[in-house]
């Protein structure tokens, strides 16, 4: 199968020369989503908002592709403060278990900066055909 472009108005648009996910049949991959309200345009100011949307971007993509949240099997995290990681972490947990999802492998990574100086981006893998 060829991959194929993810496309979702859920989502904020790319805002380079890049697509929000692509979908490789088994696997889908989402590009870095940051916080942006794909409606209104705007960026929330605290982190725990932040860390919200983006999920709310990643879950848009995922489910954009046919797949659901649960069917994320690996997440990225970048953000501009290693200090937020706890508050973060409260809002990721509860995400998930809001969605009755398993938590899936998760690397939490600080950078210098991101677009639009954001406090956090979200990047996701989600697999199609789960080991039973």
């Amino acid at each position: 199968m060829d991959p194929q472009v993810i496309h979702t108005d859920k989502a904020p648009a790319a805002i380079g020369p890049y697509v929000q996910g692509v979908d490789l049949g088994s696997m889908v991959l989402t590009s870095g989503q940051i916080p942006i309200n794909p409606i209104t345009g705007e960026v929330p100011v605290d982190v725990e908002k932040q860390a919200y949307q983006s999920l709310e971007n990643v879950k848009a993509i995922v489910e954009g592709s046919g797949l659901k949240f649960s069917d994320i099997v690996k997440m990225t995290i970048f953000v501009k403060d290693m200090n937020d990681f706890e508050a973060i972490n409260k809002v990721y947990g509860k995400f998930f278990d809001t969605l009755n999802a398993s938590y899936p492998a998760r690397s939490f990574i600080e950078v210098s900066r991101l677009p639009k100086d954001v406090k956090i981006e979200i990047e996701a893998i989600a697999v199609r055909s789960k080991r039973t």
